[in-house]
């Protein structure tokens, strides 16, 4: 059967990578003219459509996402949303189920160019690029978006793993940009989100996509920063992460 379905899987991922590009070129000039001609509403509105359409692609090879709340999100608050890192599918849908946070990212710098509809947004929608070679540089760009996030009362999400985890193991969490959002927005909700399987769409690379991953997000129960010291914060929440990461592989 896993023979078979990993045949199935190349004529599939064709197919899925052709509405892929279509959605990716598609949305890079609506995103632009509605961030141009009306604003940053309007262009909120094209990345939230632009992510559920890519969520939705993926029922072409037969991927499901669940997205369990542990209770409800924090209101007109900022937020710094922080979860372990399987793949580049841990993003779409962190920005359509949490879209109500408007959530921004922390990027390397190479993203910021040569892609279609995902570059625009990191440049222009309230996202930071960081230079991880450059600490000084990376540093900065981090207390900026915790510091826009409290004037617009919105979120940033960070992947305190730095790099994806190829097999879904969690890896330790780097505390510097973790440290720096805090101190640059000491009223911000805490809110820690476990990913499960999303490793598995990218477990031959790029292609083919396995056939029938379930991906699972837990989204955590939302921790005040001011409650805590830094370290005890830090500690807290890679806990609860890692708690729920599960190791054991369920691929059909």
């Amino acid at each position: 059967m896993k023979q078979f379905l990993h045949i199935l899987s190349y004529p599939f991922s064709v197919v899925f990578y052709f509405f892929f590009g279509l959605i990716l070129l598609l949305f890079d000039p609506i995103q632009r003219l509605c961030l141009r001609v009306f604003g940053y509403k309007a262009h909120k509105v094209s990345v939230d459509t632009f992510n559920g359409l890519l969520n939705l692609s993926l029922l072409i090879v037969g991927t499901t996402i669940r997205f369990k709340f542990s209770e409800k999100l924090p209101k007109n608050k900022p937020v710094i949303i922080i979860s372990n890192h399987q793949s580049l599918w841990d993003i779409p849908p962190i920005i359509w189920f949490l879209r109500r946070l408007h959530p921004k990212f922390i990027s390397k710098k190479e993203l910021g160019k040569g892609i279609p509809t995902i570059s625009y947004n990191l440049k222009y929608g309230g996202s930071v690029l960081i230079d991880r070679k450059d600490p000084l540089q990376a540093t900065a760009e981090i207390a900026k978006v915790a510091r826009y996030i409290s004037e617009h009362k919105r979120s940033v999400v960070i992947f305190p793993e730095g790099t994806r985890s190829r097999t879904g193991a969690p890896k330790k969490f780097y505390r510097k940009g973790l440290q720096t959002l805090f101190e640059n927005a000491p009223d911000a909700y805490v809110l820690p989100v476990s990913i499960n399987n999303s490793w598995k769409l990218q477990r031959f690379g790029m292609f083919p996509i396995p056939m029938f991953t379930r991906l699972q997000f837990l989204v955590h129960p939302a921790l005040k920063v001011a409650d805590f010291n830094s370290e005890e914060l830090i500690n807290k929440v890679e806990a609860q992460i890692k708690e729920q990461i599960i190791l054991v592989d369920e691929t059909v």
